[in-house]
């Protein structure tokens, strides 16, 4: 288990319906950036329950999300922490507070597609071939103004190990 996670004042928890304003605003402005890729409010809406969320004094300073692509394969994904918190440990626990989900929901394997792969490797992530990836994979890849071009590193996090016993 990673263990570089830092105390902070504010909490980590699943979202509410009343978030998604916040987490929109957060999605947003790492857009503009070029960060991520737009979410509507309708996508945010129909997928707030991938998001865990990082809310100080009951605003929205951090969301990331656990999508599932397979039975055993989910993706860390929307990560943004409000820039002038950055730097606390406060994306770190978003990331492992999905994987405690995903270890709850018995997910073998978590993968993230990161302009920042160093940020990911410390949280316990390696590089892999984002070719190795199922195609489901690349579903929003379209939408993304660097299609085909990618300039993003696909790193991955074994979470338990392949069951011999078991077909994948």
């Amino acid at each position: 288990m990673v263990t570089n996670v830092k105390k902070f004042r504010g909490e980590i928890r699943k979202p509410k319906v009343s978030d998604v304003e916040g987490i929109k605003r957060l999605i947003d402005n790492a857009v503009k950036k070029g960060a991520l890729l737009p979410r509507t409010s309708a996508e945010l809406y129909e997928n707030l329950r991938d998001f865990h969320v990082y809310v100080l004094d009951e605003s929205v300073c951090g969301c990331c999300a656990l999508h599932i692509d397979t039975g055993d394969l989910a993706e860390i994904r929307s990560l943004v922490v409000s820039e002038e918190l950055q730097g606390q440990g406060i994306g770190a626990a978003l990331i492992e507070s999905c994987i405690q989900e995903a270890l709850s929901l018995d997910i073998a394997k978590v993968y993230a597609l990161t302009r920042v792969p160093e940020f990911f490797a410390k949280q316990g992530f390696y590089e892999i071939d984002k070719h190795t990836l199922p195609n489901k994979v690349f579903r929003d890849c379209v939408r993304c103004p660097m299609f085909p071009d990618c300039d993003e590193t696909a790193m991955l996090r074994v979470l338990r190990p392949k069951d011999e016993n078991t077909q994948e």
